[in-house]
């Protein structure tokens, strides 16, 4: 192997075996607790944007079994159902975490163990809106290519809690 791309593989097996910081978003949105909690969860299809899904079809909508171990998915307009993610924590109002089970190459990894994790916590104020922080962690046990997706899920979380934000503040 040339002596250059020996270095460059080296450069990314590095990059790989270090850990980034977890993806940190969060969001201030006008609705109370128990309506913003509602809303990511229950009502997620209202929200996540269509073009995020790893069917192999246009995604009809996106389904959150509200329990722990519930299954996240979506369904497809070809008719099949396209699992994506499993809930771990449910904790109404305050606490949701769910295992990402999507592979770096954008296919589902059904084994949790080498799934990352999002973590979204749901604070109230004092003035009725409620603080949402969202954290994506665990990013390495994706395996080869987690530090690419890592870059990715950083961008894409800002646009769907963007998302997110504009329809927990409807009808408020």
């Amino acid at each position: 192997m040339p002596e250059r791309q020996l270095m460059m593989d080296e450069a990314t097996l590095l990059a790989d075996s270090q850990e980034l910081e977890p993806v940190r978003k969060s969001v201030r949105v006008k609705a109370e607790v128990a309506r913003a909690f509602r809303v990511f969860t229950e009502e997620m299809d209202s929200w996540w944007p269509r073009t995020h899904h790893i069917g192999s079809s246009p995604m009809k909508r996106v389904v959150v079994e509200g329990k722990p171990m519930g299954a996240i998915y979506s369904e497809q307009e070809d008719g099949t159902n396209c699992p994506w993610g499993s809930v771990l924590t449910w904790e109404p109002p305050h606490l949701f975490v769910m295992a990402w089970q999507i592979r770096p190459d954008w296919q589902f990894e059904p084994d949790l163990s080498r799934c990352s994790e999002v973590e979204v916590r749901f604070t109230p104020a004092d003035d009725g809106t409620t603080l949402v922080e969202l954290e994506h962690r665990h990013m390495k046990r994706h395996g080869a290519g987690w530090s690419k997706m890592h870059e990715q899920v950083n961008s894409g979380w800002v646009g769907v809690m963007e998302r997110f934000a504009a329809k927990a503040d409807e009808w408020v």
